[in-house]
């Protein structure tokens, strides 16, 4: 998987891509679906997963893309992408180091997902376009973020019940920038944020969805444990040691 051409290669670069694409984010569905006979669009039974891991004593990044069914969450198809780490570890810029990868995963499906699950943030980044965003805008696909941690961001804990929400808001601006979702009762909340072309409760809506069982989606359960798997093969074919993100 070759590094594109054009990919920025300085934080300089990175932060002025970074500006040029936030205006083309879509935080609410509504362009999205206006536009939708013009732009490229999944199949709305189909929701992806993808996640990424890395080797970095070798350069080198996995990512995974999984596809599930909605109704049923059974895997509908899965891929994986290695490629060299297209960007220096810089936070906030995190996207530049995995988007390659995770284009490379999602092309090698047979199946288009009409929407895609990424582990990290959309809108909630300091400059509003977190990798969900960023590969939503790339992609045109439905996108949203459901991170761990809250990254720089402020909320209240949510209440103790599955599928309680607080805002998570930006301390500077106090503008809502995601939520706070219980996803399993008296379990740490995880951080959905709109990615591109939905609006935030239909993010949630799905977040919930997705999480049955555990407090993480079954998209990035999935993603996870095959790039981590892919990685480990790649480690046991050539004798170094892995750093799975």
């Amino acid at each position: 998987m070759p590094i594109p051409a054009d990919w920025p290669t300085t934080e300089a670069e990175a932060l002025a891509e970074q500006e040029r694409l936030r205006p083309l984010v879509d935080p609410t569905g509504a362009i999205g679906a206006a536009a939708a006979l013009s732009s490229p669009v999944g199949d709305d039974r189909l929701i992806a997963g993808v996640d990424v891991a890395y080797d970095d004593e070798r350069d080198l990044v996995v990512a995974a893309a999984v596809v599930l069914d909605r109704a049923t969450l059974a895997v509908v198809e899965e891929a994986t992408a290695t490629g060299h780490i297209a960007f220096p570890y810089i936070p906030g810029l995190l996207a530049f180091r995995e988007i390659p990868a995770v284009l490379d995963a999602l092309d090698a499906l047979t199946h288009r997902p009409g929407t895609v699950v990424c582990d990290g943030y959309g809108l909630a980044h300091p400059r509003r376009l977190g990798l969900a965003s960023h590969l939503g805008v790339l992609t045109g696909l439905r996108t949203l973020g459901v991170a761990k941690t809250p990254f720089t961001f402020d909320h209240l804990p949510p209440g103790p019940a599955r599928g309680d929400r607080t805002p998570l808001t930006d301390p500077a601006t106090r503008e809502e920038v995601g939520s706070a979702v219980r996803t399993r009762a008296g379990v740490k909340p995880v951080f959905v944020s709109v990615g591109h072309r939905i609006g935030l409760t239909e993010a949630v809506e799905t977040t919930l969805a997705l999480t049955p069982r555990y407090r993480l989606p079954e998209t990035t359960r999935h993603a996870d444990s095959l790039c981590r798997r892919a990685l480990a093969a790649l480690t046991a074919a050539t004798g170094s040691a892995p750093d799975v993100n």
